[in-house]
């Protein structure tokens, strides 16, 4: 598949079942999910009123996997979902999402390129992430412009760092994240 392709029509009938247009037969959510981790994007529409039912069915498959044990996206990132949708950062949030899905992309790319290109793979796979660490670094320092101070970071990009540091700036990413929310509540008023 390519991303010209068009995604798959399929069309969901008033007994709620997933008709795919293409193989003219009924789907599951599970067989969406599949066709969705094979690289092809879907299109689910109400047959009866034709309105796009996509974001329902795709949150619904994500609420499956995470009631199955299959925990994807961690308590503290879901309650701040939760709270976008109170907040003016609601208009911030699905462009910083998607951005960040994208840099992940980019890098799990660049990633399988490295693997297969040099001698030592696992030497081109750190390296991408750490480049994946400073890209999202500087993403974070952007979207948060005048409204949090970053710390002091070397242009070159992020040296290792252990696990204590890495917590370090996770809660440092934290404490900017809840000083953004609370300037954008305090514009709110």
């Amino acid at each position: 598949m390519t991303d010209t392709d068009p995604p798959l029509l399929i069309k969901r009938y008033a007994s709620r079942r997933l008709y795919n247009t293409e193989t003219s037969d009924y789907v599951t959510l599970d067989d969406v999910a599949r066709v969705i981790r094979d690289g092809r994007a879907v299109q689910i529409v109400d047959l009866k009123t034709g309105d796009d039912v996509t974001r329902q069915y795709l949150l619904q498959i994500i609420a499956e996997h995470e009631s199955r044990g299959d925990h994807v996206l961690p308590v503290d990132v879901l309650t701040d979902l939760v709270r976008s949708y109170t907040s003016q950062a609601q208009s911030i949030v699905p462009h910083f999402l998607a951005s960040s899905f994208e840099m992940l992309r980019e890098s799990q790319s660049q990633m399988m390129e490295g693997w297969k290109a040099l001698p030592n793979p696992v030497a081109s796979a750190m390296g991408n992430l750490t480049e994946l660490q400073r890209k999202q670094q500087e993403f974070l320092s952007t979207m948060m412009g005048g409204f949090a101070r970053s710390p002091a970071r070397d242009p070159a990009g992020p040296a290792e760092t252990s696990g204590t540091e890495a917590e370090a700036g996770l809660a440092d990413i934290r404490r900017q994240l809840a000083d953004l929310q609370a300037r954008l509540a305090e514009l709110q008023k």
